[in-house]
């Protein structure tokens, strides 16, 4: 039974979420002490934090980041804020989802199931991949090259998992999108873009140019 963090400062909304998701029986829990949010993620140690933006104290985009300094752990951004500087900025600080206010509940459960599904699924394959100077270390969702080890996020594990297991195929953005979130159509498609940037910086940062290549109009390939 998955835990999951609930970091919201509406109680109603933050008990409507509660209620569903324990009837999905996941072992919820939610925050009331907004200073206090990093020391109870660590107490708690959540499989998924669901996180607001606008909260008392510090904004969500400050706990992402603290949360990311030390953990991996999925996380779903809920926002009222529906701007693409909202979502760029969610997903530069580590988010691997973002979902705006009002939303259908059942598609946050959706999201969850498939985020959690993809996020500990991957990590139990226990094998490593090698391609043009680029080893993925599966079991600690990392990449190596040149010696350098360079941390990933989940999304971006996961963009060069299946970028590197077709290497030498053509894969469309929509092909991309179901295969991180399942249904495309929850989805800004500027998430999969701010994704595939990110993981192109790192891996040039590290010493090789081009390895994730665009084709205009049919999508992204790793030659």
């Amino acid at each position: 039974m998955a835990k999951i963090m609930i970091v919201e400062d509406e109680a109603v909304i933050r008990q409507l979420i509660g209620e569903e998701l324990t009837k999905w029986r996941f072992d919820v829990y939610q925050t009331t002490d907004f200073n206090q949010v990093f020391e109870e993620f660590e107490q708690i140690a959540p499989q998924l934090v669901l996180l607001d933006i606008n909260l008392p104290v510090f904004d969500g985009y400050y706990w992402c980041q603290k949360i990311r300094e030390v953990s991996k752990v999925p996380i779903i951004f809920i926002s009222s804020r529906n701007t693409n500087m909202d979502q760029i900025m969610a997903m530069n600080m580590g988010a691997d989802d973002y979902i705006t206010k009002p939303f259908q509940v059942d598609i946050l459960v959706a999201k969850i199931n498939a985020l959690l599904r993809r996020s500990y699924n991957y990590a139990e394959s226990g094998e490593e991949l090698e391609h043009n100077g680029i080893t993925l270390n599966i079991d600690n969702s990392s990449m190596t090259i040149k010696e350098e080890v360079v941390d990933l996020s989940k999304n971006e594990y996961r963009l060069l998992f299946i970028l590197m297991k077709q290497h030498g195929k053509i894969l469309s953005r929509d092909k991309l999108l179901r295969a991180l979130w399942d249904d495309e159509r929850f989805v800004d498609d500027n998430t999969l873009t701010v994704n595939i940037n990110r993981l192109r910086r790192k891996i040039e940062q590290a010493g090789i140019d081009d390895y994730i290549q665009t084709k205009v109009g049919q999508g992204y390939i790793v030659p």
